[in-house]
């Protein structure tokens, strides 16, 4: 319940509308990202929304992807595992998925020059299955 979460229904639907449109076939070939350029505060505000924080989620979507579980590093919602009590810690670089989907799925075997400076550290996530 709440703004965000209708907000989010809002999404959800729309890219289950376009995967059932694509259909089983063509999505295989397709990758959506959805991102938001900041995250969200864990607890509700005055107009039971959230206010804007600092980590946040990505979600992936395409035949190509594993779906069904959170990747990356989960620490829960205890005031304790949050950033200042109240914010979802940042623990993923963006970068990285992006770079994730540059190698794996669209073929890019170098990185250089997508990301000025940005040298991934470790290995990727593991989000996508091998086109």
């Amino acid at each position: 319940v709440g703004q965000l979460a209708g907000m989010l229904k809002n999404v959800s639907d729309t890219l289950a509308a376009f995967a059932r449109d694509l259909g089983q076939e063509r999505m295989k070939r397709v990758l959506v990202l959805a991102m938001s350029e900041f995250g969200r505060t864990v607890k509700e505000n005055g107009t039971r929304g959230t206010d804007h924080g600092h980590g946040g989620i990505m979600l992936a979507l395409g035949g190509t992807v594993k779906g069904g579980k959170v990747y990356g590093k989960w620490t829960g919602l205890e005031s304790a595992a949050l950033y200042e009590g109240r914010d979802m810690p940042v623990h993923t670089d963006f970068r990285i998925v992006f770079a994730e989907v540059l190698r794996s799925f669209l073929g890019f075997p170098k990185l250089d020059g997508f990301f000025p400076e940005f040298r991934p550290q470790g290995s990727m996530l593991g989000f996508l299955q091998k086109a």
